[in-house]
């Protein structure tokens, strides 16, 4: 360890990390723990580990300051092309199998790069697609690139790399995708840095995949060296967001030493050559591939399950519940009059609205359809449809549902707000602009679209504009109670956002 403090002291802050934070510290990996506490308690202004220990132990923390002792936990190194082995099977089966299919359809592509550390993992792969797409600017491309701290999303942002980043990389990737600079380090190119988009989240808490973090339909999903500091319990449901969060037939790459039939029992294995990965397939489409061999997992939960018959289904549990929101479920309604099952009346929305939470989104766009083929006219039915469609990546048909459903009440600021986030993806920002201005007008106190805007301006470089709007939403936060849940959030509180907004703007504030 960095300096030296009570064993004793070990197992309480390792119960103390778990519980606020998911992260978990075998004993084999308690000097990890030592050094990370010994770097933070410096970062918290105290002299040494023990006595910042004794404040951790005894002292309710925040939001932020959970994440910024995570920091230190979780480990910064990373490079450019790290694990080589599955960069090539990315650029020579993966994305050219990826890039075939779109082209006869819509040219759009859509990864995520999930603890992204300082930038290296997402800009190689926007470097891979630079090499692989002559015709890039005629695609609508989606690098999302996330992490918990803020200070790696900043280095990121910058673009700036030492020697050390490309230890392992190709000898090409310096000589055409940097501009060199004084000291020795290296600038990477503003046409390929701008693919990236950077952004906080944090997989043991956040809400996804989301609409409102742009963390829905993806075609592929890198979470490397990320889960194995998490619980057991936690990495499963981590695991099963972005299962969730994948487009049917996507792909999930994690580290080799983070393999595992049992945490990834929902997916498909594809054994290749050096390279285990995961895909999301349905139970119907378990077979061999030009990619590899899919192996079928024991506990694959399958995705032809009927829903009618699950009588027992707790709605409750769903996290979608918002008051005013267009997309909302009722849970009082969900009570049973009788107890009698034989006499209880299945609920096509609601099974729809079970499926669409568990990320079988063809199932659930299914019983939708059906319907609105009863009930042409049923608004809510509309909205999710709208909403199921985006999370497949169906654009088209979720802009459609989205202006069917405000053809039936163009007053509904939510409805307003969901055609922003399909036209986000559908890289239409100033139309994304219009409908935002749209649902604000119709409820000035709508925070999300607050939010978005303040989004879409730092994207665009208006920071003035982006932090007024940052601001507003801010103040509209501060008027709630922080465990209340936001209309058209799927879930997210406004504690949370108030976090997330706060580390989004972090690089402003510090400069």
């Amino acid at each position: 360890m960095t300096e030296s403090f009570p064993d004793m002291l070990l197992p309480k802050l390792n119960e103390f990390v778990a519980d606020q934070m998911g992260l978990y510290f075998p004993k084999e990996r308690a000097r990890d723990l030592g050094r990370g506490i010994s770097a933070a308690a410096r970062a918290f202004g105290f002299k040494d580990a023990e006595t910042c220990i004794g404040w951790l132990l005894s002292s309710p923390l925040t939001k932020s300051q959970i994440e910024i002792l995570a920091g230190f936990l979780t480990v910064g190194e990373t490079y450019f092309f790290r694990e080589r082995k599955c960069f090539e099977i990315l650029e020579e089966r993966i994305l050219p199998e990826l890039i075939r299919s779109r082209r006869k359809t819509e040219p759009r592509l859509r990864i995520w790069s999930a603890g992204c550390c300082t930038g290296e993992e997402p800009y190689s792969i926007a470097i891979l697609l630079d090499k692989l797409l002559p015709d890039l600017k005629n695609w609508n491309i989606t690098i999302l690139a996330t992490d918990i701290n803020p200070r790696f999303l900043q280095k990121a942002s910058e673009g700036l790399y030492a020697e050390w980043s490309f230890r392992d990389s190709p000898a090409w990737i310096k000589e055409r995708c940097f501009e060199r600079k004084k000291g020795g380090r290296f600038e990477i190119l503003p046409a390929i840095k701008k693919r990236v988009t950077f952004s906080y989240l944090n997989l043991a808490e956040d809400v996804y995949p989301s609409l409102t973090n742009n963390t829905n339909a993806m075609d592929v999903i890198f979470c490397r060296n990320v889960l194995m500091y998490f619980a057991p319990e936690r990495a499963r449901r981590v695991i099963q967001n972005l299962y969730r969060s994948l487009i049917n037939g996507g792909w999930l790459t994690v580290s080799p030493s983070e393999t595992s039939q049992a945490l990834f029992s929902q997916f498909a294995t594809v054994n290749l050559p050096g390279v285990i990965l995961y895909r999301k397939v349905s139970g119907s489409e378990f077979q061999v591939s030009s990619l590899g061999s899919h192996v079928a997992n024991d506990q694959h939960e399958p995705e032809t399950l009927n829903v009618e018959l699950e009588t027992s289904v707790e709605y409750e549990t769903l996290n979608v519940q918002p008051e005013t929101s267009d997309f909302k479920l009722e849970t009082s309604s969900l009570k049973p009059e009788t107890s009698d099952p034989a006499l209880q009346k299945p609920d096509p929305y609601m099974d729809a609205a079970v499926l669409y939470e568990r990320g079988r989104y063809a199932e659930a766009s299914e019983k939708i359809v059906r319907l609105l083929s009863d009930r042409p006219d049923d608004e809510k039915a509309m909205v999710l449809l709208a909403r199921v469609y985006a999370n497949q990546g169906r654009l088209a048909e979720a802009f459609q549902w989205c202006q069917r459903a405000i053809a039936a009440d163009k007053l509904a600021a939510g409805r307003h707000y969901l055609l922003a986030t399909v036209l986000q993806e559908q890289d239409q920002m100033e139309e994304a602009v219009l409908s935002l201005k749209r649902a604000l007008y119709l409820d000035p106190d709508f925070v999300l679209a607050h939010f978005a805007l303040g989004h879409l301006s730092r994207q665009q470089g208006r920071l003035k504009e982006s932090a007024k709007h940052f601001e507003n939403a801010l103040a509209l936060l501060n008027q709630r109670r922080p465990e209340e849940v936001l209309p058209e959030s799927e879930g997210l509180t406004v504690g949370r956002l108030m976090e997330i907004i706060r580390s989004t703007t972090f690089k402003e504030t510090a400069a």
